[in-house]
């Protein structure tokens, strides 16, 4: 890897679109360095290790916020801490699992109903699903 990044560079080793760098250099997550005489902003072969940290970390379902506090826990060697926000991660998860479960079985009961409506020919009248959003 080359130790002379520009943000084109950067973007390419990291994977990500130059204006990926720009947002989370807005967002405090990245430092921007100091443009130089000839014009071109130069980046230390780690801004690659930490474009590519925020981004599996938003992969995990992290907010930039809380990438935001993972950055600085890191740098405080705050393993504790760490784990406490992961863990509030994991119960967020699962709440939003239980919640898509419950939104799988409420449609999955609709489609049943308009599949058994329509086998019995019964297609006349309010559609299940129309009738199930419409309710009070």
């Amino acid at each position: 890897m080359k130790t002379d990044l520009t943000i084109g560079r950067l973007a390419d080793e990291a994977s990500v679109n130059v204006e990926t760098i720009r947002y989370y250099q807005r967002r405090g997550l990245m430092a921007e360095p100091d443009k130089p005489m000839n014009g071109h902003r130069h980046y230390a072969p780690d801004a690659v290790k930490r474009v590519r940290f925020i981004k599996r970390a938003q992969v995990l379902g992290f907010t930039l916020d809380e990438i935001g506090s993972l950055l600085e826990l890191e740098e405080a060697h705050a393993c504790a801490e760490t784990r406490d926000l992961a863990a509030h991660k994991l119960q967020v998860i699962d709440e939003k699992l239980a919640d898509l479960k419950a939104m799988r079985k409420a449609l999955t009961a609709l489609l049943h109903q308009c599949d058994t409506q329509r086998a019995t020919g019964s297609t006349k009248g309010t559609c299940p699903i129309i009738h199930a959003l419409a309710a009070d």
